[in-house]
């Protein structure tokens, strides 16, 4: 409803399969390329994303894949098998450090970086790899990518002139979403804040198609279509000055997305947690990322670099987390 339909299906939904293909033991830990951390653990959460693991082992894109020079997917596919085919404990991520720069551009070799904004660019770039050779694909279609079809869902805007009720609906589509924390301390109130109404008045103000004139309206945003993967960035920046927000924001093992839908009637929608970022350090300029996983065999480890060590829900739930990776 208000969504123009794909006149495509890139890669078809169906084909998508949320649980291990085959479960086994922990893949290698992935060595330190100097001030690599942020780089690792996005590498390892992708790893460890079950649709997206079962696809990149597939080799189903490598063996159709024309592209000339970089390609995310392919990058990624080698990574992916090398972590959980070889035998090796560690290995060393050199070719997505080699071409770091046709991840992002902000991205240097020898320097610190953000995990999330990693995360960000490393999903653009899979996108863009899974869109090449598909030339005149219109907006709509190119959510339809396999990369899509995991992580992407939709959030619907609406906004409310105060003046004369007017209603005008848009929607956006997202692969991962940004969460306010100053205020909340858990996941739960975080997002209820983000689907709370907001008032846009003073230089907000937006122009009512039916009054003619700029009025005071509110916004609401909320999720209009649910992702299979629901990716989520606490902001722990206070400022531009990279002060760090360092409090404990509680997130559950399960969470329900139900709540903070457009229609907020119907059955539970049950995502399970099964990867999380967490930043040490006293602002967000500097200090060190590590992240916790979820392996096919259903145990929890730990994965610092190099290290993976097993450990139990209790801690993975006690974390300072950055980023966390619900499943469907």
């Amino acid at each position: 409803e208000g969504m123009a339909l794909p006149q495509r299906i890139l890669f078809p939904p169906e084909e998508i399969c949320m649980d291990w293909q085959q479960r086994q033991r922990p893949g290698a830990g992935l060595c330190n390329l100097g001030s690599t951390c942020y780089i690792n653990v996005i590498l390892q959460c992708l790893t460890y994303t079950p649709p997206l693991a079962n696809y990149l082992l597939s080799r189903d894109h490598s063996q159709l894949c024309h592209q000339q020079g970089f390609c995310m997917m392919c990058t990624m596919e080698a990574h992916v098998r090398k972590v959980l085919r070889s035998s090796a404990s560690v290995i060393w991520p050199r070719a997505v450090v080699r071409d770091l720069k046709f991840i992002g551009e902000e991205f240097e070799p020898d320097m610190a970086g953000d995990a999330y904004e990693f995360l960000r660019c490393a999903l653009e770039a899979m996108q863009r790899a899974c869109l090449s050779g598909s030339s005149n694909v219109d907006i709509s279609s190119q959510t339809t990518t396999i990369i899509h079809q995991i992580f992407g869902g939709f959030l619907k805007s609406r906004v409310t002139c105060l003046r004369c009720q007017a209603v005008s609906d848009s929607y956006k589509a997202f692969l991962h979403v940004l969460l306010d924390i100053k205020a909340p301390s858990s996941l739960t109130t975080a997002l209820e804040d983000f689907v709370t109404s907001k008032n846009l008045d003073g230089k907000y103000c937006l122009k009512c198609s039916k009054c003619e004139k700029k009025v005071t309206a509110s916004k609401r945003v909320t999720v209009h279509r649910v992702p299979k993967v629901f990716t989520v960035c606490l902001e722990r920046a206070a400022d531009h000055t990279g002060k760090k927000i360092s409090k404990i924001v509680e997130y559950p093992e399960y969470l329900d997305l139900r709540p903070y839908m457009s229609d907020t009637a119907g059955e539970p929608l049950l995502y399970s947690l099964y990867a999380l970022v967490v930043h040490s350090g006293d602002t967000c300029l500097d200090g060190h990322f590590f992240c916790y996983t979820k392996a096919s065999n259903g145990l929890w480890y730990k994965m610092d670099d190099e290290s993976v060590d097993n450990c139990g829900i209790h801690a993975v739930l006690r974390q300072q987390a950055y980023l966390l990776f619900y499943a469907r």
